[in-house]
């Protein structure tokens, strides 16, 4: 019998429940979405973003070129460019920037390091470019910043070029110095870039286009802390041209010598060329503080010091300009007809005019003398009556064609055109007519009138030359890598003045009074073998009764701020110059006993350096000078 078997029961498919659904529909969505994103990454941003790794890895690094070299006269070099170690952050190297800045700045001992990465930021900086925190780093920081580099992400080290002044403060004025970019120069200037270094002063400032070069640049592969592993690609860069200056190394260490603790300037000028010899303005300043970033200290202290060291004396500083104005007094009263060689007049010490006495500055007087004795003793009452018969606008027309009164055009910035007053100037400025008393004033260098040292040589240049007033110049030329010039600088000719050549050698023969004869007031500037012809000059800062100041006070007992202004001007040989020279002493008293002595040190110099033609022979008196209080 068949044994019997349940029929088996059909298994059921259990419905797919709806939180299933919904989880896997969104597993779906999400590699959908992630599909789609590393299809945009990897296809469609695929060369955006290799480019972007590239960056985290390969670098391109400016490489600004070093500046050309500036030379003396005899190619005697001066500006140098030499290696510097900087120390250089790339913020973006760094997972902890503050951290790192932290340790650098106790490695370095600079506390602005955080404040140079956020002016860089804020400077408009790009990604990557690193940011130079401090430079010019000594041997200790040096190995401290080798050693720790693991400590220090996004920072490395980096050898740079940097402006060297080999003489210090010498010539410093003249030569500027060197300082980072601004933010206004960017907005003003192309090719330039944050970092980048630009002349801001002087010679640095004035032939930046030649001095600058040719930056160059690398690429280089770095690793993941931004240290340079090696360099894939280079473009060279390519220094600056050289410029070779007028001015003689020796004489220029010379007059800084000779100027050493005095405050004042002195200007020594070629007069058949117009170029500089010599240019010092005390106190000066070194420029090597401002390669690589003044620091505010040092910023704050020069532009506090009351005795300016930052001002340009030679081109800035304007004084009256005492007796040695008297030339100019010379040269128009001769020119208007209204004085001749032989036209004399009586100092009796004093001249009284407009109820008041206008006093010489030999009480005793000098008695009735002509043109040539009152040159040689600078008589005050003398150039008072030579003033007055002039009269200030024909005295005015001829100290503005001498060059007082307006610039000179030398290319420095910042030159001042001194002040020559005249009728119409006095009512444009003072809205007040000119009254004749005044030109005495002006007859003797005192009154409104006020001259740059580099103005009196000029004006001591042009009666050396027989009346050519030359643009002055300090640049001989620019020099190529190659030796070649690139750029010369002729004697540019600004004026001939016409005036008669009997009248100027009567003020030349003067002038080697002054130094040679016994009543002359620059007996410290004369030399064994040259004949010299000067001019000096007492300019005085304040009158008597003023601030205290005592009429007939010996100046020793006059605070020194109060004391008179020493000038003294000169050219040598006298029968064919090769320099001239102005010099002013500030407070140093008379010009002959403040001054003398500096110009005396100057020209010995240059005449050691430069013979005179072996023809040329002393004249005046060559025996030993009377002591006498020099004007």
């Amino acid at each position: 019998m068949a044994k019997f078997r349940p029929k088996k029961k059909r298994r059921t498919v259990p419905r797919l429940e709806p939180r299933i659904a919904l989880i896997s529909a969104l597993m779906m969505t999400v590699m959908s979405v992630v599909g789609a994103r590393l299809y945009y990454l990897q296809v469609i941003k695929t060369s955006e973003y290799a480019q972007l790794a590239d960056r985290n890895r390969i670098r391109i690094r400016h490489l600004p070129a070093p500046r050309g070299l500036v030379f003396d006269r005899r190619h005697r070099p001066l500006v140098n460019t030499r290696p510097s170690f900087d120390a250089v952050v790339v913020p973006e190297d760094s997972d902890n920037l503050s951290q790192t800045i932290e340790r650098l700045q106790d490695l370095l001992g600079d506390d602005d390091i955080a404040d140079k990465v956020v002016e860089a930021e804020q400077n408009g900086r790009a990604p990557y470019d690193p940011i130079t925190v401090d430079e010019n780093l000594d041997w200790q920081q040096v190995v401290a910043l080798e050693t720790h580099q693991l400590d220090l992400p996004g920072v490395s080290l980096q050898i740079m070029p940097a402006r060297h002044y080999l003489y210090g403060d010498l010539a410093a004025h003249l030569l500027g110095y060197v300082g980072e970019v601004s933010r206004n120069d960017l907005l003003h200037l192309a090719n330039y870039r944050m970092g980048d270094e630009i002349g801001k002063f002087g010679l640095e400032r004035g032939w930046e286009p030649y001095l600058r070069g040719v930056a160059g640049g690398e690429e280089i592969e770095v690793d993941a802390v931004g240290r340079k592993l090696r360099v894939l690609k280079e473009i060279p860069d390519h220094q600056g041209e050289s410029v070779v200056l007028t001015i003689d190394l020796d004489v220029q260490q010379a007059a800084e010598q000779a100027m050493e603790g005095k405050n004042g300037a002195l200007v020594a000028i070629d007069p058949n060329t117009g170029y500089i010899l010599a240019m010092v303005s005390h106190p000066a300043f070194d420029p090597n503080i401002f390669v690589g970033g003044i620091t505010p200290a040092n910023w704050r202290k020069l532009i506090t010091d009351p005795e300016h060291p930052l001002e340009d004396r030679v081109i800035q500083g304007i004084y009256p300009p005492g007796s040695t104005f008297k030339l100019v007094d010379s040269v128009a009263g001769m020119e208007e007809r209204t004085l001749t060689p032989e036209t004399t007049y009586n100092c009796p010490g004093g001249m009284w005019y407009g109820g008041r006495e206008y006093h010489c500055w030999r009480r005793g007087g000098h008695g009735t003398i002509a043109l040539h004795r009152a040159i040689v003793s600078s008589c005050d009452v003398y150039f008072y009556n030579v003033g007055l018969h002039l009269g200030i606008d024909r005295l005015a027309h001829w100290a503005h064609l001498l060059g007082l009164g307006r610039k000179t055009g030398i290319e420095l910035h910042g030159e001042s055109p001194g002040i020559m007053p005249s009728s119409a100037w006095k009512e444009r400025m003072y809205h007040q007519p000119w009254y004749p008393a005044e030109t005495l004033s002006v007859a003797i260098g005192q009154g409104y009138v006020a001259a740059t040292p580099l103005q009196m040589a000029e004006v001591v240049s042009e009666i050396a030359n027989g009346g050519v007033r030359y643009k002055p110049q300090f640049v001989h030329y620019v020099e190529g890598l190659d030796g070649h010039v690139i750029k010369s600088y002729p004697p540019v000719v600004e004026a001939r003045l016409n005036i008669d050549p009997k009248y100027l050698e009567t003020i030349r023969d003067a002038m080697a009074g002054v130094v040679n004869s016994p009543w002359g007031t620059a007996h410290r500037v004369r030399l064994p073998n040259v004949t010299v012809c000067a001019k000096t000059g007492t300019a005085q800062v304040i009158g008597a009764g003023k601030a205290g100041v005592r009429a007939g006070e010996p100046e020793g007992e006059i605070p020194v701020k109060y004391r008179d202004h020493g000038w003294l001007v000169a050219f040598a040989p006298e029968d064919h110059p090769q320099i001239a020279v102005a010099c002013v002493i500030e407070h140093g008293g008379h010009g002959g006993s403040s001054a003398g002595p500096i110009v005396h040190d100057v020209l010995e110099k240059f005449f050691e350096l430069y013979p005179p033609n072996a023809a040329q022979q002393l004249t005046g008196n060559s025996g030993a000078a009377p002591a006498m209080a020099a004007r």
